[in-house]
């Protein structure tokens, strides 16, 4: 029997298939549509009755090479590359929800996300609700008989709360409600889907999968371990009778990603193969690093305060090390007092980046408040964790002494 390989293995050969002419990187198929020689081989491909490619908006080969790669590094199961992280969600949130549906949400959310379920999808008849996802009790409590998901994130952004997913999971999985972890912050890296306990995971793959800031993407991994065949799920009846635990990978592809149109171009989705290669690596860099910076920041003078959740005295610290293995992400926020002084030190940074993004091989750092959430009123910003000082950081892969000297200079303009 041959051995399974492991993690680092699979980031480099997982999901490849031969190229041409022994060609050992994934080819880009940079074609719209795919030629049959015959009118009854194209239909054969439509109906399903033989496999094939139709049209780069349902399925490319350099997307499929991709597809592979990512499910396996969640366990196993299928997955849908898409144009964007939030093309993601929204594929996903819609291939589960109708009109009078509820989502249950974690309120520590990404600022498009929490946009997406509170004002976009009202417009549709669909209601969020926000609970904290530290609290249990009333996550269980939130539950009603419209509600058809729990959404989390495996690391609140800029929150940096540590939610308890293999708890959130069963109380979801009590209430016949799949459990939807975005874990764009922590990586298959740190922890796959099957370990969090999620049903269906998703990522930006623009951030760390991708490593350099170079492309936009997206992924959802279905695990194929959620039963749809549920009266809560009524509209997922044809397609588990004939895709069983897949139901949701066939309602999704066959409908909502094949006329949304989110798909995922295929010079991305090469890019995005080539970066993931290397994920390990960079990963081990950014939890270094961050914590290295964290500390320093922790005992700095002119820092009122830092979260991350490498401190030991951090909120979320004896969860995130149960769960992720004593390794806790490449973001970071501390806070000067003042958004006049968070945004000095922006300013006077030399090295680190200002700009809206995570995940890059490049120190990154941004003022949440003013920017990626300045159209927010205060009490949403709050449920968010985000404050007038609070200043982001996602920790790049430079020696850590350089990024520290970049923001020790920095914090002496204040």
């Amino acid at each position: 029997m041959e051995t399974p390989l492991r993690f680092d293995s699979l980031l480099v050969h997982g999901g490849l298939e031969p190229g041409p002419a022994g060609a050992t990187s994934v080819p880009i198929v940079q074609s719209s549509a795919f030629a049959y020689e015959t009118a009854d081989a194209l239909e054969d491909v439509f109906r399903g009755r033989a496999a094939g490619q139709v049209y780069t908006r349902l399925g490319n080969p350099t997307t499929e090479a991709l597809e592979r790669r990512l499910a396996l590094l969640e366990g196993g199961g299928t997955a849908i590359a898409t144009a964007s992280g939030m093309a993601a969600i929204t594929t996903t949130v819609m291939t589960i929800l109708r009109a009078g549906d509820e989502i249950l949400a974690s309120s520590s959310l990404f600022g498009g996300t929490f946009s997406l379920f509170r004002d976009t999808l009202s417009n549709f008849g669909i209601t969020a609700r926000f609970v904290d996802p530290l609290d249990l009790e009333s996550v269980r409590a939130a539950i009603n008989d419209r509600t058809r998901l729990l959404f989390v994130e495996t690391v609140g952004n800029p929150k940096l709360d540590v939610p308890d997913l293999p708890r959130l999971a069963e109380i979801a999985h009590q209430a016949g409600l799949p459990l939807i972890v975005d874990a764009t912050v922590t990586t298959p890296y740190l922890a796959d889907g099957a370990k969090l306990g999620a049903d269906i995971v998703i990522h930006s793959t623009s951030k760390y999968i991708n490593g350099s800031g170079t492309s936009i993407g997206g992924v959802i991994i279905d695990r194929g371990v959620f039963n749809w065949n549920t009266a809560r799920f009524p509209h997922f009846e044809p397609f588990h009778k004939k895709y069983r635990q897949f139901a949701f990978t066939a309602r999704a592809r066959k409908l909502v990603h094949k006329d949304v149109g989110a798909c995922a171009a295929p010079f991305n989705s090469f890019l995005l193969t080539e970066g993931i290669q290397t994920l390990a690596l960079r990963m081990e860099r950014h939890c270094s690093n961050a914590l290295a910076l964290a500390r320093f920041l922790a005992q700095h003078p002119k820092v009122a305060w830092v979260n991350y959740p490498g401190l030991e005295d951090a909120p979320g610290h004896g969860v995130a090390t149960r769960l992720y293995g004593g390794r806790y992400g490449g973001l970071l926020t501390f806070g000067t007092g003042s958004k006049e002084t968070a945004f000095r030190v922006i300013n006077a940074l030399r090295m680190a980046k200002n700009l809206a993004n995570i995940g890059d091989a490049k120190t990154l750092v941004i003022h949440p408040a003013s920017t990626i959430c300045a159209d927010y009123p205060l009490e949403d910003k709050a449920l968010m964790g985000v404050c007038e000082d609070l200043v982001r950081v996602s920790v790049g892969i430079e020696a850590s002494q350089d990024i520290i000297d970049d923001f020790n200079q920095a914090l002496d303009a204040i």
